[in-house]
């Protein structure tokens, strides 16, 4: 089945999220990816070296802004004038917004906050966690396009080494869609990778008894090359920014390994991390709930465990 992928981008970079399901897209059959916005072009080269056999680029000028109703008129196009079965987003704000308002636009159904998908006597059957995800369940769609929206770190990108044919959008935008005007964008200056992309995070929470217990964890993840994430208790409390929030309000990660550091392990906070390849827990109550879902797990005090954590690691690179 044909499926129409929307890639997200940034600084001339398609975004993780967005490249791991379009290698799940391509998995299911014939894969096609649309990017928009300034510098359109030059990321599809990208697109095609994980799975895309044709990708659609649209870069007016008045697609400049990461605004939703823009891209909604671009994708709604090629959605119709192609015939696409379905339409694949990677979770993201912009992305959600996106997704809402073109499952109006086609009056097409939406499922989102999906971690899987197949193709079941040729049609599409979505994976979604239900019940504080301590269940999956599988939903469909009674029309098309399906439209789909997955949780961040469901899907891992595949390079297969393809290219892929490149083709321009005209963008006919209607005239609510440039209504609003982006006055400013404002990106929170960061070391490393963010939380979303990195494949090692170390994760701070109410143990760590105050905002000046996270220069420990930061100095663990420079040591690893990982990111610093937190609870949601912490950046409510002001200790860190709500941008490294993992959690069912905040981020979901899937790292290969994820280090949690004084952290109860609350079903809020699980639900944003339970994918990740290897969960290590640093915690002095034995009995926190994380400890019934970690990997390895050690019972201590972390203000004596991370630093000889980090001394560990810096005298084996060097």
């Amino acid at each position: 089945m044909n499926v129409l992928v929307y890639l997200e981008h940034h600084e001339g970079q398609i975004q993780k999220g967005s490249l791991g399901v379009l290698s799940k897209a391509a998995s299911l059959g014939e894969a096609a990816g649309i990017v928009i916005g300034e510098g359109a072009k030059d990321t599809a080269a990208q697109a095609g070296a994980h799975g895309a056999a044709t990708v659609y680029v649209a870069h007016a000028p008045e697609l400049a802004a990461p605004l939703a109703q823009p891209r909604v008129d671009v994708l709604a196009k090629v959605a119709r004038d192609e015939g696409f079965g379905a339409i694949f987003l990677g979770q993201s704000v912009l992305a959600a917004d996106i997704a809402a308002a073109l499952a109006v636009r086609l009056d097409a159904g939406l499922n989102w906050d999906l971690v899987d998908v197949r193709v079941d006597d040729g049609s599409f059957v979505g994976v979604r966690p239900a019940l504080g995800d301590s269940v999956y369940v599988d939903t469909g769609w009674r029309s098309e396009p399906a439209i789909a929206l997955f949780r961040a770190g469901s899907f891992d990108p595949v390079a297969s080494g393809g290219e892929a044919n490149v083709v321009d959008v005209n963008a006919e935008l209607e005239d609510f869609s440039t209504a609003a005007t982006l006055t400013g964008h404002d990106l929170e200056e960061q070391a490393g990778p963010s939380i979303e992309d990195a494949d090692i995070i170390v994760a701070g929470g109410r143990g760590l008894g105050g905002p000046e217990g996270f220069a420990q964890i930061e100095e663990l993840a420079k040591a690893l090359g990982g990111a610093v994430a937190a609870t949601r208790a912490v950046v409510d409390a002001g200790w860190y920014p709500y941008s490294t929030q993992v959690g069912q309000t905040g981020k979901t990660v899937a790292p290969k390994l994820y280090i949690a550091c004084g952290i109860s392990g609350a079903i809020q906070h699980k639900v944003g991390m339970q994918s990740s390849g290897t969960i290590v827990a640093i915690n002095k109550d034995p009995n926190a709930p994380i400890f019934e879902f970690s990997d390895i797990g050690i019972v201590g005090d972390l203000n004596q465990i991370v630093p000889k954590l980090t001394e560990l690691l810096r005298a084996r690179k060097a």
